[in-house]
């Protein structure tokens, strides 16, 4: 299973892929890291980002899209450019799964990665769109489930 970990902030998804097969994870090599969302107010700019997105997620195969959750409210709020980009990537015709931070945190403490992240070739904004996914196949794998995981 092809799994995309996505971190949204400010006017920017960090994406990063990660695939487990056969008891062994791999981090495929990918064209794009991130996708800058600019004038995210026009509905054109976000249609191309969706576009663009959706076009990046069958040339790769994925299976699932797992975005890092975002606080609502108060002083470490999500942008609402953020949660208009988890809303396009919401109507794409893949699963969308939304673990919090907390969960991948408590994943990662249980089961953390037998690799060290430098030598993956990822670059140093992608570990927490790594980590979400990494954080998602342990839960899968494990068959541990949260009550704030929404697995569609």
């Amino acid at each position: 299973m092809r799994v995309c970990g996505v971190e949204l902030k400010g006017g920017e998804a960090v994406i990063n892929l990660l695939s487990y097969e056969g008891e062994t994870f791999n981090v495929p090599d990918c064209r794009q890291q991130s996708f800058i969302i600019s004038h995210s107010e026009t509905t054109e700019s976000i249609r191309e980002f969706q576009f663009a997105f959706k076009k990046l997620m069958e040339d790769y195969h994925v299976d699932k899209i797992v975005i890092i959750s975002r606080e609502q409210k108060g002083k470490l709020a999500g942008s609402a450019t953020t949660f208009k980009v988890e809303a396009a990537i919401q109507l794409l015709d893949l699963p969308v799964i939304l673990i919090s931070p907390v969960t991948v945190k408590e994943r990662l403490k249980r089961n953390p990665p037998q690799v060290d992240f430098e030598g993956l070739g990822l670059k140093r904004f992608q570990k927490p769109a790594f980590d979400a996914a990494y954080a998602y196949h342990n839960q899968h794998i494990f068959n541990v489930w949260d009550n704030d995981q929404a697995d569609s």
